[in-house]
């Protein structure tokens, strides 16, 4: 592993490793409070246990109309950071760094009148969704929401955010342009929705507060997710976490001989085009490959996601030559269902019974409930 262990530079962290954990969604955890519980400050821990260079948060809801679910975690009230203080607590006792995505689902949201940049047809199961246009005013409250989660997130430990801007999700509605039919200065610039968020956000919390983005490689093409990476860079972004954009109106490419997933080819040519710290998803599952992957591509980080959660000891097994396990891809994810379920996580336990005790040891609260990849 002549890449993946060593140590890399995000700001002012340096990173030990190359290994990041993406947000990963763990629903029926919380409730409609939004708040973290003692499984959230449990399953963060094992994971920084784990050796995990960087961790990132799963989706922390901005505004409560903005979820994804009724049971998705917030940080939209005062009320929510003492439990969000006991991630971040528990995470940095073992002198791992931790950001939270902030996010908002627009129209791909949970509640019933969804929001979107402008008028735009949805289908859900079947059904055409409601959507409303927002105004300039529910436009702006809502980058003040996240300006404010923000201010949370710092004071609530976090070494920093991550703006959700991959996935369908309302950053995204703004940035592609079959989506975004605005005739203001926001249809006009689909960048400045987020932009002007970033700016305020730097205004408001410490300097050395990191502020990184999950973008889209395709948004809806490449060419457009290069000239975005070049232009968050240019505001003071300080990393790009690569993904899929609002994938029902994207092109993605990738050369017919290239080793890897089309989105890390966008994440290399991203890279290309910046200087900034880029990571790369999707499709990672061994040690060999992420190395390969950062060795071939230049890209900065890979992240585990599927590999943590069948292993939260991954990146140190990775380190020591020892088997990581493996995700079996099943058909209907258990994880899903109950996390201690999962055949991968059971294969793994059954070939590693030292995995028994580490389980024993350090998660009280039983796993159980839904996790999306996000």
């Amino acid at each position: 592993m002549n890449h993946l262990f060593t140590p890399v530079r995000i700001k002012n962290i340096t990173v030990k490793n190359r290994i990041a954990v993406p947000p990963m969604v763990v629903f029926t955890w919380a409730d409609d409070t939004g708040r973290a519980t003692q499984k959230h400050v449990e399953h963060y821990e094992a994971i920084a246990k784990g050796g995990a260079g960087l961790i990132i948060q799963e989706a922390t809801c901005v505004n409560k109309n903005g979820r994804l679910a009724d049971t998705q975690l917030g940080i939209w009230e005062d009320g929510q950071m003492e439990g969000l203080k006991k991630i971040t607590e528990a995470v940095h006792r073992h002198e791992t760094p931790i950001l939270v995505q902030i996010h908002h689902a627009g129209v791909v949201g949970f509640a019933e009148k969804v929001v979107c940049p402008g008028d735009y047809e949805y289908m859900v199961k079947g059904q055409l969704k409601k959507v409303h246009k927002l105004t300039i005013e529910e436009l702006h409250a809502i980058q003040q929401d996240f300006v404010t989660a923000a201010r949370r997130a710092s004071l609530a430990g976090y070494d920093g955010v991550e703006l959700h801007a991959c996935h369908s999700y309302l950053i995204s509605q703004f940035l592609n342009r079959g989506v975004n039919h605005r005739d203001d200065r926001y249809g006009q610039e689909p960048e400045l929705f987020a932009l002007e968020i970033i700016r305020e956000i730097r205004r408001q919390t410490p300097p050395d507060f990191i502020i990184g983005i999950r973008l889209g490689g395709f948004e809806p093409a490449l060419e457009d997710g290069i000239a975005f990476a070049r232009i968050f860079e240019e505001s003071g972004v300080d990393f790009l976490d690569v993904s899929y954009g609002f994938v029902q109106e994207t092109t993605p490419v990738v050369p017919k001989d290239y080793p890897f997933k089309d989105i890390i080819y966008a994440a290399q040519k991203m890279k290309e085009a910046v200087s900034i710290p880029v990571f790369a998803v999707n499709g990672i599952n061994n040690p060999e490959l992420a190395d390969k992957i950062l060795e071939q591509t230049n890209v900065d980080m890979v992240d585990i996601g599927r590999g943590t959660l069948v292993n939260y000891n991954w990146a140190n097994d990775a380190k020591e030559g020892r088997d990581v396990g493996t995700c079996l891809y099943c058909k209907t994810c258990m994880w899903r269902v109950d996390p201690m379920k999962c055949p991968g996580k059971q294969k793994h336990q059954r070939n590693h019974p030292s995995m028994n005790a580490f389980y024993e040891n350090n998660m009280k609260s039983p796993l159980s409930g839904k996790v999306v990849k996000n």
